[in-house]
């Protein structure tokens, strides 16, 4: 910092008279104050003398602080909400559907169910509600809250705004002990029937929203219920009418299934890949995992990913990201790439995006 200080001051000599007030320019650091005296340092003398009066200006050369760009979401983020209800101050919706998606010989139960809430949790694609479910704990307290990825885009199944839908797994286990574990929330949520009440709080999340680029390539990756945000996504870019996004310019990659009419309503846009453990495999008789179907077409998604308009979005179970992650070291190595620091670059410019559990 430059900085210079002018000062005007009139001066009492201890045996003369008063002298004219002068007015110069002064190096700040020749200066120096006391109480009840001015002390100033010339070349070669040290003059003391009392203070009548000192009228003094800083002049500064610094220059104004440069305002920080705040960087622009690649993501459909403009008027998100989030946390509109909290679970001390939860919104009641309604039961409006709730029914078994799979079947009787399934190895488990997945039920999709849908919650009027009366336009009150304006949710966005991507993002999840919480359930708080009936009762109290062990403990005697209510139930903590539980997130659920959203399943409908944000018309809601019914089109009008005023519905929320979720794809639950009923939860039921046999712990170390031999007994039979059901989880709370999950089987709460799956006995609900038309009409019951049910605790919701959010909406939540901005880690799984929408790109806005309407010419993106977008690649899903899901297990399980982590289906759920794909299906929000995919109702609206093929069922529903929408400028920004269009089937006719929107490119869809969806790594499971269960989406054959979208499929046929935008052939040349989306395209689906099942990846089925129990009953499928690969050439080499290894089970079909999400990573071992991508592993499939691992040289053209590697080269989507070297574009700045791929999105890639994960949802499901915990360890599928580290199979993914085995794909691509090989992949990204050939181009003499290290691919956990090219993945923090996707996750920072927002194409990378995870939501496992």
């Amino acid at each position: 910092m430059a900085s210079t200080l002018n000062a005007a001051v009139s001066l009492t000599a201890s045996k003369s008279s008063s002298l004219p007030a002068t007015s110069c320019a002064i190096a700040p650091d020749r200066i120096r104050f006391a109480k009840g005296a001015f002390y100033y340092k010339s070349n070669n003398v040290v003059t003391s003398r009392r203070v009548v009066s000192v009228r003094a200006e800083v002049t500064t050369t610094d220059t104004p602080p440069v305002k920080k760009v705040e960087k622009e979401s690649k993501k459909n983020e403009e008027g998100v909400i989030t946390n509109k209800y909290r679970p001390k101050e939860p919104y009641t919706g309604k039961v409006l559907l709730n029914t078994k998606i799979t079947a009787d010989d399934a190895p488990g139960e997945t039920w999709h169910m849908v919650f009027s809430h009366q336009g009150e949790i304006p949710y966005r694609e991507g993002q999840s509600v919480g359930v708080i479910a009936d009762g109290i704990d062990k403990n005697g307290k209510p139930h903590k809250v539980r997130l659920y990825s959203i399943a409908s885009s944000a018309l809601g199944d019914l089109g009008n705004s005023e519905t929320v839908s979720l794809c639950v797994k009923r939860l039921v286990y046999t712990n170390d002990a031999g007994e039979v574990v059901k989880g709370v929330c999950s089987n709460f949520l799956c006995d609900l029937k038309p009409g019951s009440d049910v605790k919701l709080t959010g909406p939540v999340g901005k880690e799984m929203l929408m790109p806005k680029d309407p010419n993106a390539t977008v690649i899903m990756l899901a297990t399980g219920t982590g289906i759920a945000p794909f299906r929000s996504f995919l109702w609206k870019m093929f069922f529903e009418k929408h400028d920004d996004y269009k089937a006719s310019e929107y490119s869809a990659w969806l790594f499971l299934g269960e989406f054959d009419k979208m499929k046929a309503k935008a052939p040349e846009n989306f395209r689906v890949d099942y990846a089925i453990s129990r009953e499928q495999a690969n050439d080499k008789g290894e089970k079909m995992y999400i990573q071992t179907r991508m592993a499939q077409y691992a040289p053209e998604l590697w080269e989507l990913l070297k574009k700045d308009n791929t999105f890639v979005y994960m949802c499901g179970l915990k360890g599928m990201e580290k199979g993914i992650d085995d794909i691509m070291v090989s992949l990204a190595a050939n181009d003499g790439i290290d691919w956990f620091d090219y993945k923090k670059q996707l996750k920072k410019a927002e194409q990378w995006n995870v939501e496992v559990y």
